[in-house]
């Protein structure tokens, strides 16, 4: 079994070093071998290199879409404020959440409008959580206790590209007695 092993190995060894002569000699251990001629070393012949082309691998392709050829939306939801809930904001400070499929394309110049109230506030946002900062909210908000919140997908020229449904909600302000 040794001496399998250690041919086994030796044919190895001479393959990787590009054919190089393998000499055989032998001592009360067993057979050794070496890439040295030594006395009393024969070489042994070793069978050519079993060498194979690797198949050739198609590359993967995934196709980009063209240059302003959006993959279309197929989901858009407000997360946060919940449906028929309640915030409760003195200010009018209100924190949204929406998801999304597929992702929003941000790079293309994809960004998120919102309606508050019927109207539209002036500035789009590229993230999924942000806030409707008090002064949106005074120049949007009716004089309500409820208030309904809408968010479109729009490109860069401000052509909508998906809506979400509308979410009405209850804005609790604390009072004073």
């Amino acid at each position: 079994m040794k001496r399998r092993l250690f041919l086994l190995a030796a044919m190895c060894f001479a393959a990787l070093t590009g054919a190089q002569p393998v000499y055989e000699s032998r001592d009360r251990a067993g057979p050794m071998f070496s890439d040295l001629p030594s006395q009393g070393a024969s070489e042994v012949k070793l069978p050519p290199a079993n060498l194979m082309d690797s198949p050739q691998v198609a590359p993967i392709v995934i196709p980009r879409p063209e240059h302003g050829a959006a993959a279309p939306y197929t989901a858009l939801q407000i997360i946060q404020p919940e449906n028929g809930g309640t915030v409760h904001s003195n200010t009018g400070q209100i924190s949204l959440a929406v998801v999304i499929e597929p992702a929003l394309q941000s790079e293309r110049g994809d960004a998120l409008a919102v309606r508050l109230d019927n109207t539209l506030l002036p500035t789009t946002r590229g993230t999924l959580r942000f806030d409707i900062n008090p002064s949106e909210w005074q120049q949007a908000a009716v004089d309500s206790v409820e208030h309904q919140l809408e968010v479109i997908v729009v490109d860069g020229s401000g052509t909508a590209l998906i809506r979400s449904a509308p979410v009405r909600f209850f804005v609790h302000r604390a009072t004073r007695h």
